[in-house]
């Protein structure tokens, strides 16, 4: 099937249905009021995101996408029946954005996430709507509002947790190919790689992460030379990025030191956020190097490439060092995932006694909502008054 990753189409919301300015007329009763319904309303066009779609090719094909306009409302009291709305399925990953304004509609990230692109019209309203004491025989009525109209871009980004950077035939895809069930194309000759290619890493029971294969980059890429420039957007959502370089390339003449920084540099120009991730280098086809060269040659490239962050030494043909590699970036990327909860404020902290002020800073002020209520001092009790006793006297 054939990978597509950007489409261009148009939504149109339905629009509401008209009101009706009907009134009453039946044997015997002479006034009978009005009677008129409302419109129903139109047909709204939602965005789905789907984990069974992969691709947007759906939509290459399918251009216009309508819903239907809500019903009139009809005499004796009817009212339009509403309409259906149309859902889009997605990729997960699909950015929505909208073509005039390039404002960005929707972002589906989560599977089953369900997104508004395109409200329909209201119904309009009836003359039984505006039936009142002092209006007791109303004419008017109202149209149905219009629905929406918009032209969207589709564009897809894979969700994967680690991306493959390298030079075309680094060995990106056979890599892929060893540590997942992913079946890239693999051939002896550049860019076999013609789309993004995703696999899943299963390190242990309920422990795994994706990984994406994205066509490799040459120099000049970020102007457009290549294939790989169209998919790098593919690793903006990673949270680590492999830098894949051949050891052993079949040119003698060509330098992999040379190579490597003309994918950095790339990469800056493309975007600087993603020069700015987690890269890990990936010394790939080591089994093509005689083992006492090995070391010396791995040496000779970190000093002259002038690294300083993880180094891997791999062949992914053989499998060999896959097995460290694939359990340092689970490590790594769980570390991501499940990020170490910030140490509570003792503020608000629930063990704390009822009625205890909050903790303040030395130049902070206390809110007086979180303030105890201060006791008043206890008073002394008034004594009772004496009154004398009033003498009764004999006359």
């Amino acid at each position: 099937m054939k990978f597509v990753d950007e489409a261009t189409i148009d939504i149109a919301a339905g629009n509401g249905g008209a009101g009706c300015a009907s009134f009453r007329r039946e044997k015997f009763i002479p006034f009978g009021g009005p009677d008129g319904g409302d419109g129903g309303r139109g047909g709204s066009v939602y965005a789905v995101a789907d984990r069974n779609l992969n691709t947007l090719i759906d939509y290459r094909y399918a251009r216009r996408h309508e819903a239907r306009n809500g019903e009139a409302g009809r005499g004796s009291d009817q009212f339009g029946a509403a309409a259906d709305d149309i859902v889009l399925r997605m990729p997960v990953g699909t950015i929505v954005r909208d073509i005039e304004t390039e404002e960005i509609i929707a972002e589906l990230l989560e599977p089953g996430e369900k997104v508004l692109l395109a409200k329909g019209g209201d119904g309009g309203f009836g003359n039984l709507h505006f039936k009142s004491s002092t209006n007791r025989a109303p004419r008017q009525k109202t149209p149905g509002w219009p629905g929406e109209a918009k032209k969207v871009k589709l564009e897809l980004r894979v969700l994967a947790d680690v991306g493959l950077l390298g030079q075309p035939n680094a060995g990106k895809s056979t890599l892929i190919a060893a540590v997942s069930n992913a079946r890239p194309k693999i051939a002896d000759y550049p860019f076999t790689t013609l789309y993004p290619n995703l696999g899943v890493v299963r390190v242990a029971p309920e422990k795994s992460f994706v990984i994406a294969d994205i066509p490799g980059l040459i120099e000049g890429a970020a102007e457009g030379a290549g294939l790989g420039h169209q998919f790098l957007r593919h690793l903006q959502r990673t949270r680590l990025l492999l830098h894949v370089v051949d050891l052993a390339p079949f040119d003698p003449g060509v330098d992999p030191v040379a190579e490597a920084k003309a994918i950095v540099k790339e990469l800056k120009k493309y975007d600087q956020e993603l020069h700015d991730k987690p890269r890990w280098l990936v010394l790939n086809k080591l089994d093509m190097v005689q083992a006492e060269e090995r070391g010396a040659r791995v040496k000779d490239f970190v000093k002259r490439y002038k690294w300083k962050g993880p180094v891997f030494e791999i062949s992914a043909l053989t499998r060999e060092g896959c097995e460290p590699l694939i359990h340092a970036i689970y490590e790594h990327v769980a570390a991501m995932r499940n990020p170490v909860a910030p140490d509570p404020d003792p503020r608000f902290d629930a063990d704390a006694p009822a009625g205890s002020a909050p903790v303040a800073a030395p130049d902070e002020p206390v809110d007086p909502r979180f303030a105890p209520i201060a006791e008043a001092p206890a008073t002394p009790a008034a004594k009772p008054r004496r009154t004398a006793k009033k003498s009764s006297t004999s006359s």
